[in-house]
């Protein structure tokens, strides 16, 4: 392979293939927000998802069930909250997966270097900024409802405001496990490297997983019925999109680049969201997403610098031992004479 296709391979690749994903996962929480509006269930709904990417996957042999959790309550949040915050929450995930690392001996530490200083100080900010999102909701810097639309009462007021905390900590909630979830497929993938069957495994016992679950939980056999509408839409997009493709770029990158380089493009979907929500939702931006989302691209950028600049010591050293190798190397016939 030349030099030219390499760089492409490793490099552009995954850039491209992970800007791509986080287009498809807002569109499927912008879908997943419309369809619950007009009435589709969030059980029903996560169910059909995943015996759907199951069916289209096809080989039935069983694997791992932490990704169904972190979807249960990711878009239980959405439905509380918007897509909005979640994807200002969605950027903790670099945070937790920066102290996963480190607790497995993923990362290196070493706190009198600047960049292990500098990934500790963004993961902290980045958790900070994720608190502002949740916590505080703010005044509305762009208003995208009707004119016409009567003022809310007080109450209602209240009421949005435990749903939008409670909405924003179970996302936390699920982007902690959904970095678990990313050490251990890290794990996994370098152990079994093909995404298409790692990312079917995952499907099928989801899938096994949400029947109980979810009948149990939406009683109502109605509800079950999918109508042509956006329910089905929203089904259907998320099945193929956002739980196929999108697993399986996110696995084969993990196991081309690592947890961390994985979790660096979530930033992206905050401005990605934001203007999706006010076009096609007619939501309104709030200061404290907009406050917050900046403490946590800060934090965010903080740990990346770390992470390259590390990078590039390691390059550097390796380059010199490589060097050393050689030198080592051409000497040796000179000294056996």
């Amino acid at each position: 392979m030349s030099r030219s296709l390499r760089y492409c391979y490793n490099e552009v690749a995954p850039f491209s293939a992970l800007v791509i994903v986080q287009f498809t996962e807002v569109g499927v929480n912008i879908l997943f927000k419309e369809a619950t509006n007009k009435g589709l269930s969030y059980y029903v709904f996560i169910f059909y998802s995943f015996a759907i990417s199951t069916l289209i996957l096809l080989i039935p042999l069983p694997f791992i069930y932490l990704r169904f959790s972190a979807q249960l309550c990711g878009y239980k949040g959405i439905e509380y909250s918007s897509p909005s915050l979640a994807s200002a929450v969605s950027n903790l995930l670099p945070a937790f997966i920066f102290i996963l690392a480190v607790f497995f001996r993923m990362e290196k530490v070493n706190l009198r270097s600047s960049s292990t200083q500098s990934k500790i100080m963004g993961s902290v900010t980045s958790i900070a900024g994720a608190l502002v999102v949740i916590f505080y909701k703010g005044p509305t810097i762009l208003n995208a409802a009707s004119p016409s639309q009567p003022p809310s009462l007080d109450s209602l007021l209240v009421s949005s405001q435990r749903n939008w905390i409670l909405g924003g900590s179970l996302l936390a909630v699920a982007y902690i496990l959904m970095s678990i979830w990313y050490i251990l497929l890290t794990h996994v993938i370098k152990l079994y490297p093909s995404e298409f069957i790692v990312t079917f495994l995952c499907n099928f016992c989801a899938t096994i997983i949400a029947v109980p679950v979810c009948f149990l939980a939406e009683a109502n056999l109605g509800a079950w019925k999918l109508k042509p509408d956006i329910a089905l839409v929203a089904v259907i997009y998320s099945a193929f999109f956002s739980t196929i493709i999108s697993t399986i770029i996110q696995t084969w990158s993990l196991h081309m680049k690592g947890p961390v380089y994985v979790s660096i493009f979530k930033p992206l979907s905050i401005a990605i969201a934001a203007a999706m929500s006010v076009i096609f939702l007619g939501e309104s931006l709030y200061l404290g997403s907009v406050v917050g989302a900046v403490i946590l691209c800060i934090g965010f950028y903080a740990v990346i610098w770390g992470k390259s600049k590390e990078e590039l010591i390691e390059d550097d050293e390796n380059l010199t031992l490589s060097n050393l190798r050689f030198q080592s190397n051409s000497m040796d016939p000179l000294l056996q004479r």
